[in-house]
């Protein structure tokens, strides 16, 4: 096994981390402390579209994708350096038109949507969120009720969604509606691009038990979608909901966040000794968590290199998201472990060390964001071990 790129790679490493460093304010300007109040709306908007039309001017932003559509044309490695130098600093350098609306419409869309769309997503125009989930369809997507019904030259469209990561600041949604309630659940379903600014669309947050807004509800009362923005064939949206071309999705950002984590416990442990004389036990669960950061990263390694090789990793690419997501919830434990009492403290207090409860906080929900762990042991287990349902 090879533990170092190639020389191109790790020359592209250097570009991105001196971009980065000139580019991106530096990390204690950027984390907001937990007497200071959140980005307002408009603050937070103009922050990532901004930071992301930089990575567009790069030709960046979009670099996965195949060059005839504004893509980089890149490799499986320099996506991945890329995708874990980004993510360890902590910058917005990707978005849900990058992941899934973009590809989707290289392969379904018209020409007319093709042209219209994919430069706006690929220049950072617009800000895209997904309405797929709903309250009786989460892991079950394919139970979803929301409503598209013909009239004339529009859609008109009935229901809910939920979990909807920046909906409140979207200009466009990506949307899974079902076209035809009596088909099998698996069919009647089809996709849209709806404006978000419509008529009879209404965003109501939902605040996390960290008391922050990222999630929201969206309910939708007759709103009216042109047809011209269905995409693909009508009733066959299942088949290009989940869709995403062969980009690298190795999960090597989960082990940046958790690298970087890791480093700042390292360094709180040493700025306040008296925390780990108190609890000698975290040495070993800090140096525990440093393997297992290395570890994950060559999971995430791994899946990179088969997608370079004309491979296509599966159950690999679970592995990875699984260990990853499991690893940043004991990361979390370790650092409140560390800070013992002093991690139950929020807000204003002097005894404020760091926000550590707030990162614990978060973990909670990686394991079902993005995939459960449940359903990533479904897809080794039956994927990659053969094992039958």
């Amino acid at each position: 096994m090879r533990f170092n790129h190639d020389v191109d790679v790790e020359s592209f490493r250097q570009e991105v981390r001196q971009f980065i460093n000139k580019e991106l304010a530096p990390e204690k300007e950027r984390l907001k402390s937990a007497s200071q109040e959140e980005r307002t709306n408009e603050e937070e908007y103009d922050y990532v579209m901004g930071f992301q039309q930089k990575l567009a001017k790069k030709g960046w932003l979009a670099m996965a994708w195949p060059e005839e559509y504004g893509g980089g044309g890149a490799s499986h490695m320099q996506q991945l350096v890329y995708n874990e130098e980004m993510s360890y600093a902590g910058a917005p350098h990707t978005s849900m038109g990058i992941w899934w609306v973009g590809p989707s419409l290289m392969l379904y869309g018209s020409d007319e949507q093709k042209n219209h769309y994919i430069p706006k997503i690929a220049n950072a125009d617009d800000w895209w969120c997904t309405l797929y989930s709903e309250p009786g369809a989460g892991s079950d997507l394919a139970a979803m009720q929301t409503r598209a019904t013909r009239d004339g030259d529009d859609y008109v469209i009935n229901g809910q969604k939920i979990w909807t990561s920046g909906g409140h600041l979207a200009d466009w949604g990506w949307l899974a509606a079902r076209t035809d309630p009596d088909a099998p659940k698996h069919k009647g379903i089809s996709m849209f691009m709806l404006d978000m600014k419509s008529p009879g669309i209404t965003v109501r947050p939902l605040i996390n038990m960290g008391e922050k807004h990222s999630f929201n509800e969206v309910f939708f009362e007759n709103v009216r979608v042109p047809a011209s923005q269905l995409v693909g064939e009508e009733n066959r949206g299942w088949y290009h909901l989940a869709v995403a071309l062969d980009f690298e999705r190795s999960g090597v950002g989960a082990y940046a966040n958790g690298r970087r984590a890791v480093e700042r416990l390292i360094e709180l442990a040493k700025e306040n000794y008296s925390l780990v004389e108190q609890r000698p036990s975290v040495r070993q669960q800090l140096a525990e968590r440093t393997i297992e950061v290395n570890t994950g990263t060559f999971l995430a390694y791994r899946v990179a290199s088969m997608q370079a090789q004309g491979m296509v990793p599966n159950h690999e690419a679970s592995a990875s998201k699984l260990f990853g997501s499991e690893l940043s919830q004991r990361i979390a434990s370790t650092g409140m472990h560390l800070l013992g009492q002093f991690g139950l403290l929020r807000g204003t207090s002097p005894r404020v060390i760091t926000d550590q409860g707030q990162s614990y906080l978060q973990a909670a929900s990686s394991t079902i964001a993005a995939g459960t762990s449940e359903i990533q042991r479904n897809i080794i287990a039956t994927r990659g071990l053969g094992l039958p349902r």
